[in-house]
């Protein structure tokens, strides 16, 4: 199972989208500690929506979209 999720951080006004075969909060856990993207530029980064997926492709392909 592969999930499409967007992140959203209130302290600098963005919005991130990913997809990981992880559970949604071992992901957003990695995006909070010591992450070296995107996401390192804030600290706090809220879940605001999942999307589940059965093949990798589909979930990249809405990733993407």
């Amino acid at each position: 199972m592969f999930t499409v999720y967007i992140l959203y951080s209130p302290s600098i006004s963005k919005y991130y989208v990913g997809s990981t075969s992880m559970d949604i909060s071992e992901s957003l856990a990695r995006h909070l500690h010591g992450h070296q993207g995107f996401t390192s530029r804030a600290k706090v980064w809220e879940v605001i929506y999942t999307e589940k997926y059965d093949e990798k492709t589909e979930a990249l392909s809405k990733e993407k979209a």
